[in-house]
């Protein structure tokens, strides 16, 4: 591992510990050059995947480019970081075990939005306004109409009483 201060490769590992859901390991990491000190993360990567990209260019897919998009929707939310980490670690899942080494970009978009619904609702808005290319106001107010419908079908709850 290059050390991120001189760039020198003479690193030595000083502790390995697994996180909290288990799909990574975080090592503590020290340069015998300069004595920096820095952590690293290893993850499992089941298979390479291609992104499709709309214009039909492909790209590797990148983790961090995903979460980055998803702290972008999420900036200044109440979510607390493992959870977001949860989420992100669960959509590479499903991409993973899908089967398919490509994936197309409007699929991934779509697991996002799906995720982000489910865990803050102005994050979902914010993501869809870039990820649906929102040009009007109008598009906002469909798209939380449609929120609004989605918690309007949730179970119903009799408030008759016997009398």
């Amino acid at each position: 591992m290059r050390c991120p201060y001189c760039g020198s490769t003479n690193t030595q590992v000083k502790d390995s510990r697994p996180s909290e859901d288990h799909t990574t390991i975080r090592r503590r990491r020290i340069c015998a050059d300069c004595s920096g000190r820095f952590t690293t993360f290893e993850r499992v990567q089941l298979r390479e995947l291609t992104v499709i990209k709309r214009s039909g260019r492909r790209i590797p897919f990148d983790r961090d480019k995903l979460m980055r998009s998803v702290q972008v929707a999420l900036r200044k939310r109440p979510v607390e970081p493992d959870r977001i980490e949860r989420m992100v670690s669960g959509i590479v899942r499903r991409l993973e075990n899908s089967g398919e080494n490509d994936t197309k970009s409007e699929a991934i978009g779509h697991l996002v939005m799906e995720a982000l619904k489910g865990l803050d609702d102005v994050a979902y808005v914010r993501f869809a306004s870039v990820y649906k290319n929102f040009r009007e106001a109008k598009d906002f107010e469909e798209l939380i109409g449609e929120l609004q419908g989605d918690e309007d079908e949730g179970p119903m709850i009799d408030n008759a009483t016997d009398e």
